[in-house]
């Protein structure tokens, strides 16, 4: 499609007050689903975080791989067991997660970020102390080695940020002071609370659903935006339900803590991350 010298000048200067918004501001980008298994939108996110990077926005990446993670247990002959939704993570498990996650795809995503001109560094939470936790429970169940985020020194990272890097973190944390094991997080509660510590301006998490829909079958029923005091009416009513659920708790966590404006997008959409930062068209329910 031909676009005319004056709609690509329109698209610019409406783009314009966006880019003096969020210069010299930090997002945090929780990154997954499709995005992250689709070769062409995996060559799109990236694109987007080095154009959000050159124009001096700090952008973090918090990245999940829970199909990378059963893929390598299927392999090994093991597996892959959950309870109430959460992986159960055994001592083997526990190895393969810091595998995939802290090995192969940190360094998956690195390596294009750098191949598309960015500068990018790869780190657990492991490094620097960055993650700490505790080990939880599910409704009284054992999930082995599972903990919830109870701190985060985000010194290595602002310094980072401040050197024009774009950190890429796995959720793997060291436990707390006493307790000598490694701990596989949840990316997406991970990725708000890292949001909350850095001041970040922005909170986005990429997904495989158009955001939040009045009608589950119904990607016209999109819910663009939502108020933090309309959440438990949309809770009780089931609008929003099931796996959404712990997403919108994760926005919720982030303006708890301080973050201005969270967004849950669409992930499939390719350059969705530009379209929601940079336009007001928007691709999925913001949080605010």
């Amino acid at each position: 499609m031909d676009i005319s010298n004056k709609d690509w000048a329109d698209v610019l200067v409406q783009a314009l007050p966006y880019f003096k918004q969020y210069t010299g501001k930090t997002v945090v980008v929780k990154y997954g689903g499709n995005a992250m298994l689709n070769e062409d939108l995996k060559a799109a996110v990236m694109q987007d975080i080095v154009l959000l990077n050159t124009i001096g926005v700090h952008v973090v990446l918090v990245h999940g791989g829970g199909p990378e993670i059963n893929a390598l247990l299927e392999k090994i002959g093991k597996e892959p067991k959950f309870i109430n939704g959460l992986r159960y993570t055994d001592k083997e498990t526990m190895e393969a997660v810091q595998m995939v996650l802290t090995g192969k795809l940190n360094k998956d995503i690195v390596g294009l970020l750098l191949r598309n001109g960015g500068k990018a560094v790869g780190l657990s939470g492991v490094d620097s102390g960055l993650l700490r936790a505790k080990k939880i429970q599910s409704q009284g169940e054992d999930l082995g080695f599972v903990g919830e985020v109870t701190e985060v020194n985000p010194l290595i990272v602002e310094s980072l940020l401040k050197q024009g890097f774009i950190p890429v973190i796995s959720t793997v944390a060291l436990g707390e002071e006493g307790d000598d094991n490694t701990y596989n997080i949840n990316a997406d509660t991970a990725a708000a609370k890292i949001a909350v510590a850095l001041k970040a301006e922005k909170f986005v998490q990429l997904t495989n659903v158009p955001g939040v829909l009045r009608k589950l079958d119904d990607p016209t029923s999109l819910i663009k935006r939502i108020a933090r005091t309309a959440i438990p009416s949309l809770i009780a009513t089931g609008i929003i339900s099931s796996g959404m659920i712990p997403k919108i708790k994760c926005c919720e966590e982030a303006l708890q803590g301080g973050v201005p404006r969270t967004h849950i997008i669409d992930g499939r959409v390719p350059h969705s991350l530009l379209i929601e930062m940079f336009s007001d068209r928007g691709v999925g329910t913001m949080i605010l």
